[in-house]
């Protein structure tokens, strides 16, 4: 097995259910084949278009996607379901609503200059499909980012004075430059792009064939 690690940047937004389930295969995949991996965080806005209030989930789905409320609602079980298998809870009810993310980018790139990018993304990931939270308040962000270490204050003034603003949307033109246009993209080796949540199964071939042509010097 090698002992160089894997590079995998994945570009996700935290209300994608697709990139909570991506990743947990992914990781289970991780720990099946031994791959040392390096994972990086990457923002996408699915709603960069949001209004400050958001939406209801569902009517935003049926707005966006054209489905049916039978159609959203076997949706939201089958993800209900997926993500029992890999011990993640999705607790969707019918007044769920969808929020812009802008600020939660921004925190979350403030959270990975410190070393803390995937603690802060996966604390944001069970705050919303978990615990139902609105990601558009500055407040609910920061009380977060204390939850799991940070300095409630300094995440306050981050979004506040919108520092990272920039470096967030020059980051999102980047991925949309290089035809990443739905989520959750993983590329793998900065070479090797994969897209949607593909299963256990097919992350552990991927990272293992990675893995080997990396070992015999093929890549």
């Amino acid at each position: 097995m090698t002992t160089t690690a894997l590079r995998i940047d994945i570009v996700s937004d935290v209300v994608c259910p697709w990139c909570i389930v991506g990743y947990r295969q992914l990781e289970r995949a991780v720990k099946a084949t031994g791959v040392s991996v390096d994972i990086h965080w990457h923002p996408f806005e699915l709603n960069p278009n949001m209004p400050v209030e958001g939406q209801n989930l569902v009517e935003h789905i049926m707005e966006k996607y054209g489905s049916s409320p039978e159609d959203s609602k076997a949706n939201r079980a089958r993800l209900t379901e997926i993500g029992e298998e890999l011990d993640f809870a999705f607790s969707f009810s019918e007044d769920m609503r969808m929020h812009n993310t802008f600020n939660t980018h921004q925190l979350l790139h403030w959270a990975k200059q410190q070393g803390r990018g995937d603690d802060l993304k996966q604390a944001m990931f069970n705050a919303h499909f978990t615990y139902l939270r609105d990601l558009s308040d500055v407040a609910v962000l920061a009380d977060i980012a204390s939850e799991i270490g940070f300095d409630r204050d300094a995440a306050v003034a981050v979004l506040a004075d919108q520092r990272f603003a920039n470096d967030v949307r020059s980051e999102e033109s980047f991925w949309t430059q290089q035809g990443i246009s739905g989520v959750p993209a993983m590329v793998f080796n900065r070479k090797h792009l994969v897209t949607g949540a593909q299963g256990v199964e097919n992350y552990t071939s991927i990272l293992t064939q990675l893995s080997e042509m990396t070992d015999t010097g093929a890549e």
